[in-house]
């Protein structure tokens, strides 16, 4: 499992992107997304966080089906920076 750490740029409101955010989750769910959290930058209303956990692929495919719904919901896809992590053993 995976743990994605999700920064980005958003051009909507973060209530806006919040929103679009919030109603994929049941299809997130199915693709085998678990959504942990999702926040905005205390310093910067454009800037946005999500914490998902997956099996390794599975957040790349989901976002690459998804790309016309994640960039209608104002996240701006070239500022992504997803910093991915593994628990220890």
């Amino acid at each position: 499992m995976e743990t994605h750490v999700m920064t980005a740029r958003i051009s909507t409101t973060f209530e806006e992107w919040s929103a679009v955010f919030d109603e994929s989750v049941p299809a997130q769910q199915a693709a085998g997304i678990t959504s942990l959290y999702r926040g905005v930058s205390k310093d910067d209303p454009n800037l946005i966080c999500a914490v998902l956990q997956a099996s390794p692929g599975t957040l790349e495919s989901f976002m690459a089906a998804n790309a016309d719904l994640i960039v209608a919901s104002g996240h701006i896809l070239e500022t992504t920076v997803d910093q991915v992590f593994l628990s220890g053993s």
